[in-house]
Protein backbone atom coordinates (compact mmCIF):
# COMPACT_ATOMS: atom_id res chain seq x y z
CA UNK A 1 0.00 0.00 0.00
CA UNK A 2 0.89 3.78 -0.23
CA UNK A 3 2.57 4.92 3.05
CA UNK A 4 2.41 8.63 2.85
CA UNK A 5 5.42 8.81 5.63
CA UNK A 6 7.81 7.48 3.07
CA UNK A 7 6.45 10.41 0.43
CA UNK A 8 9.76 13.04 0.50
CA UNK A 9 8.41 16.36 0.96
CA UNK A 10 8.09 18.82 -1.72
CA UNK A 11 11.41 20.55 -2.21
CA UNK A 12 9.69 23.88 -3.18
CA UNK A 13 7.41 23.65 -0.19
CA UNK A 14 7.93 26.94 2.23
CA UNK A 15 8.37 26.44 6.00
CA UNK A 16 6.19 27.95 8.23
CA UNK A 17 6.91 31.16 10.10
CA UNK A 18 7.39 28.70 13.28
CA UNK A 19 10.01 26.81 11.72
CA UNK A 20 11.76 29.70 10.34
CA UNK A 21 11.75 31.35 13.84
CA UNK A 22 12.66 28.00 15.39
CA UNK A 23 15.46 27.82 13.31
CA UNK A 24 16.95 31.42 14.21
CA UNK A 25 16.57 30.70 17.58
CA UNK A 26 18.42 27.86 17.38
CA UNK A 27 21.58 29.41 15.55
CA UNK A 28 21.31 32.76 18.01
CA UNK A 29 21.47 30.19 20.98
CA UNK A 30 24.27 28.39 19.61
CA UNK A 31 26.15 31.76 18.81
CA UNK A 32 25.61 32.87 22.42
CA UNK A 33 27.30 30.13 23.63
CA UNK A 34 29.88 29.99 21.77
CA UNK A 35 31.08 32.90 22.52
CA UNK A 36 30.27 32.62 26.49
CA UNK A 37 32.97 29.50 25.64
CA UNK A 38 35.17 31.70 23.93
CA UNK A 39 35.36 34.66 26.08
CA UNK A 40 34.98 32.20 29.19
CA UNK A 41 38.03 30.20 28.64
CA UNK A 42 39.99 31.36 25.19
CA UNK A 43 40.52 35.08 24.54
CA UNK A 44 38.85 38.58 25.63
CA UNK A 45 38.81 41.76 24.00
CA UNK A 46 39.86 44.55 26.21
CA UNK A 47 39.62 48.03 25.46
CA UNK A 48 42.44 50.87 26.96
CA UNK A 49 40.71 53.55 28.98
CA UNK A 50 44.14 55.06 30.52
CA UNK A 51 47.22 56.40 30.08
CA UNK A 52 48.70 54.07 33.61
CA UNK A 53 50.26 52.01 30.73
CA UNK A 54 52.15 54.10 28.40
CA UNK A 55 54.43 53.22 26.53
CA UNK A 56 53.52 49.98 25.92
CA UNK A 57 49.65 50.01 25.52
CA UNK A 58 47.92 53.64 23.95
CA UNK A 59 44.43 55.18 25.00
CA UNK A 60 42.17 53.62 22.31
CA UNK A 61 44.61 50.31 22.06
CA UNK A 62 42.29 47.39 21.45
CA UNK A 63 44.02 44.07 22.81
CA UNK A 64 43.25 40.70 23.12
CA UNK A 65 44.05 38.78 26.67
CA UNK A 66 44.40 35.44 26.60
CA UNK A 67 42.28 33.67 29.26
CA UNK A 68 43.53 30.29 29.62
CA UNK A 69 47.48 31.10 30.12
CA UNK A 70 47.11 31.11 33.57
CA UNK A 71 44.77 28.30 33.72
CA UNK A 72 41.16 27.91 33.23
CA UNK A 73 38.24 28.97 35.44
CA UNK A 74 33.99 28.48 35.29
CA UNK A 75 33.02 31.65 33.13
CA UNK A 76 32.09 34.30 35.52
CA UNK A 77 33.18 33.39 38.35
CA UNK A 78 36.50 33.26 40.14
CA UNK A 79 36.72 29.46 40.74
CA UNK A 80 39.22 27.58 39.04
CA UNK A 81 38.89 24.88 37.31
CA UNK A 82 42.78 23.84 36.88
CA UNK A 83 45.88 26.42 36.74
CA UNK A 84 48.31 26.02 34.43
CA UNK A 85 51.30 28.11 35.55
CA UNK A 86 52.47 30.98 37.61
CA UNK A 87 52.35 34.96 36.32
CA UNK A 88 56.01 36.03 35.98
CA UNK A 89 58.10 38.90 36.43
CA UNK A 90 57.17 41.34 33.49
CA UNK A 91 53.40 39.79 32.41
CA UNK A 92 50.89 42.19 31.49
CA UNK A 93 48.01 41.21 33.38
CA UNK A 94 44.47 41.93 33.26
CA UNK A 95 42.63 41.21 36.72
CA UNK A 96 39.37 42.25 38.80
CA UNK A 97 40.17 45.80 40.85
CA UNK A 98 40.21 44.42 44.24
CA UNK A 99 38.29 47.54 45.73
CA UNK A 100 35.80 47.42 42.49
CA UNK A 101 35.50 43.95 41.42
CA UNK A 102 32.96 44.89 38.53
CA UNK A 103 36.03 47.10 37.48
CA UNK A 104 39.05 45.90 35.40
CA UNK A 105 42.67 46.67 35.14
CA UNK A 106 46.01 46.33 33.48
CA UNK A 107 48.80 46.41 34.72
CA UNK A 108 52.27 44.76 34.74
CA UNK A 109 53.62 41.80 37.39
CA UNK A 110 56.34 43.18 39.15
CA UNK A 111 56.60 41.34 41.61
CA UNK A 112 55.66 37.24 43.27
CA UNK A 113 54.55 35.92 45.92
CA UNK A 114 57.76 35.77 48.41
CA UNK A 115 59.46 38.87 46.83
CA UNK A 116 60.75 41.48 48.69
CA UNK A 117 59.74 44.30 46.71
CA UNK A 118 61.37 48.39 47.12
CA UNK A 119 60.84 51.37 45.14
CA UNK A 120 63.25 54.02 46.03
CA UNK A 121 64.26 57.24 44.19
CA UNK A 122 62.74 56.06 41.20
CA UNK A 123 64.62 53.02 41.26
CA UNK A 124 62.22 49.34 41.96
CA UNK A 125 64.68 46.29 43.64
CA UNK A 126 63.14 42.96 43.64
CA UNK A 127 64.81 40.82 46.28
CA UNK A 128 67.46 43.23 47.02
CA UNK A 129 68.50 43.14 42.78
CA UNK A 130 68.11 46.93 41.30
CA UNK A 131 66.31 46.61 37.86
CA UNK A 132 68.05 48.33 34.87
CA UNK A 133 67.54 51.03 33.28
CA UNK A 134 68.28 52.45 29.69
CA UNK A 135 67.23 55.51 28.05
CA UNK A 136 65.35 55.56 24.85
CA UNK A 137 65.03 57.67 21.72
CA UNK A 138 61.48 57.82 20.56
CA UNK A 139 60.49 55.05 17.70
CA UNK A 140 60.34 56.53 14.15
CA UNK A 141 56.55 56.39 13.91
CA UNK A 142 56.84 58.70 16.80
CA UNK A 143 58.64 61.71 14.94
CA UNK A 144 56.33 61.07 11.28
CA UNK A 145 53.37 62.45 12.83
CA UNK A 146 53.38 66.06 12.85
CA UNK A 147 50.92 66.03 15.80
CA UNK A 148 53.80 65.98 17.68
CA UNK A 149 54.66 69.81 16.93
CA UNK A 150 50.79 70.53 16.68
CA UNK A 151 51.96 73.15 19.41
CA UNK A 152 54.81 75.29 18.18
CA UNK A 153 54.50 78.98 17.00
CA UNK A 154 55.56 78.25 13.56
CA UNK A 155 52.81 75.28 12.92
CA UNK A 156 55.43 73.30 11.01
CA UNK A 157 55.31 69.85 9.03
CA UNK A 158 57.82 68.30 8.75
CA UNK A 159 59.00 64.29 8.81
CA UNK A 160 61.79 61.93 9.17
CA UNK A 161 65.43 62.96 8.87
CA UNK A 162 64.18 66.99 8.72
CA UNK A 163 62.57 66.15 12.22
CA UNK A 164 66.21 65.49 13.75
CA UNK A 165 67.10 69.02 12.63
CA UNK A 166 64.22 70.91 13.77
CA UNK A 167 64.84 73.44 16.36
CA UNK A 168 62.57 72.11 18.46
CA UNK A 169 63.61 68.38 18.49
CA UNK A 170 65.56 69.16 21.21
CA UNK A 171 62.76 69.01 23.80
CA UNK A 172 61.89 65.91 22.36
CA UNK A 173 65.90 64.30 22.94
CA UNK A 174 64.92 64.48 26.85
CA UNK A 175 62.55 61.35 25.92
CA UNK A 176 60.56 59.86 29.10
CA UNK A 177 60.91 56.44 27.87
CA UNK A 178 63.21 53.81 29.57
CA UNK A 179 64.11 50.58 28.77
CA UNK A 180 63.77 48.59 31.78
CA UNK A 181 64.72 44.87 32.71
CA UNK A 182 63.36 43.42 36.31
CA UNK A 183 65.71 41.39 38.06
CA UNK A 184 65.09 37.96 36.00
CA UNK A 185 62.89 39.53 33.66
CA UNK A 186 62.54 40.67 29.93
CA UNK A 187 63.13 44.15 29.16
CA UNK A 188 60.11 46.76 28.71
CA UNK A 189 59.13 50.28 28.51
CA UNK A 190 58.41 52.57 31.16
CA UNK A 191 57.49 56.49 31.14
CA UNK A 192 58.98 58.59 33.90
CA UNK A 193 57.40 62.16 34.23
CA UNK A 194 60.01 65.22 34.36
CA UNK A 195 58.04 65.94 37.42
CA UNK A 196 57.93 63.15 39.49
CA UNK A 197 56.30 62.91 42.88
CA UNK A 198 58.38 62.21 45.60
CA UNK A 199 59.71 58.50 44.93
CA UNK A 200 60.97 58.17 48.96
CA UNK A 201 59.91 54.23 48.72
CA UNK A 202 58.22 51.81 50.68
CA UNK A 203 59.11 47.85 51.17
CA UNK A 204 56.76 44.92 51.21
CA UNK A 205 56.89 41.52 50.96
CA UNK A 206 54.18 39.35 48.32
CA UNK A 207 52.55 36.99 50.17
CA UNK A 208 51.56 33.99 48.51
CA UNK A 209 49.27 33.88 45.49
CA UNK A 210 49.46 37.47 45.53
CA UNK A 211 50.95 39.87 42.91
CA UNK A 212 52.18 42.96 42.79
CA UNK A 213 51.33 44.99 39.97
CA UNK A 214 52.43 48.56 38.62
CA UNK A 215 51.23 50.72 35.18
CA UNK A 216 54.31 51.62 32.98
CA UNK A 217 53.61 54.85 33.02
CA UNK A 218 55.28 55.07 36.48
CA UNK A 219 54.22 58.54 37.83
CA UNK A 220 50.82 58.09 36.43
CA UNK A 221 49.60 54.87 37.65
CA UNK A 222 46.98 53.72 40.43
CA UNK A 223 48.89 50.38 41.21
CA UNK A 224 49.91 47.89 43.80
CA UNK A 225 51.60 50.82 45.60
CA UNK A 226 48.44 52.59 46.99
CA UNK A 227 45.50 49.95 47.17
CA UNK A 228 47.62 46.78 47.64
CA UNK A 229 48.32 43.50 46.19
CA UNK A 230 46.66 42.02 43.24
CA UNK A 231 45.00 38.50 44.53
CA UNK A 232 45.15 35.45 42.05
CA UNK A 233 41.69 34.96 42.05
CA UNK A 234 41.41 38.17 40.89
CA UNK A 235 43.50 37.74 37.37
CA UNK A 236 41.28 36.99 34.63
CA UNK A 237 44.45 36.62 32.01
CA UNK A 238 47.96 37.96 30.31
CA UNK A 239 47.74 40.31 27.55
CA UNK A 240 48.97 39.41 24.86
CA UNK A 241 48.32 41.54 20.94
CA UNK A 242 46.68 44.09 20.05
CA UNK A 243 44.26 44.08 16.91
CA UNK A 244 43.17 47.29 16.56
CA UNK A 245 44.34 50.93 17.75
CA UNK A 246 42.55 54.18 17.25
CA UNK A 247 43.81 58.10 18.08
CA UNK A 248 41.01 60.33 18.42
CA UNK A 249 43.50 62.87 19.21
CA UNK A 250 44.52 62.58 15.99
CA UNK A 251 41.85 63.99 14.35
CA UNK A 252 41.83 67.67 15.87
CA UNK A 253 45.79 67.88 13.64
CA UNK A 254 46.18 70.53 11.53
CA UNK A 255 48.28 68.55 9.91
CA UNK A 256 48.15 64.67 9.38
CA UNK A 257 51.19 63.46 7.25
CA UNK A 258 50.26 59.90 8.57
CA UNK A 259 47.23 58.20 6.32
CA UNK A 260 45.88 61.63 5.79
CA UNK A 261 42.54 60.66 4.17
CA UNK A 262 41.92 56.91 5.06
CA UNK A 263 40.92 56.31 8.59
CA UNK A 264 43.11 59.18 9.81
CA UNK A 265 42.57 57.92 13.47
CA UNK A 266 43.81 54.87 12.59
CA UNK A 267 47.11 53.89 14.16
CA UNK A 268 48.29 51.26 11.31
CA UNK A 269 51.63 50.76 13.09
CA UNK A 270 49.78 49.34 15.64
CA UNK A 271 47.97 46.28 14.24
CA UNK A 272 48.86 43.06 15.36
CA UNK A 273 51.73 44.22 17.87
CA UNK A 274 52.95 41.81 20.51
CA UNK A 275 52.54 42.72 24.37
CA UNK A 276 55.94 42.81 25.84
Amino acid sequence: MFNKQNTPKNPGEKKSPFHIVAEYAQALVGAIILAILIRGFLVEPFKIPSESMVPTLLVGDHIFVARYFYGLRIPFTKKWVTEFKEPQRGDVVVFSYPEDEDVDFIKRVVAVPGDTITFDQGVLYVNGEASEYQAFAPEEQDTKNACLIRDTPEMHAVLGDQFKNFPYYLKFKKFRHKLETLPSGTPHMIQRSRKRPNDNGFEAIVPEREYFVMGDNRDHSQDSRFWGFVPRANLKGKAIFIWLSLNHEKTRCRYNLVSPTVFPNVRWDRFGRKIL
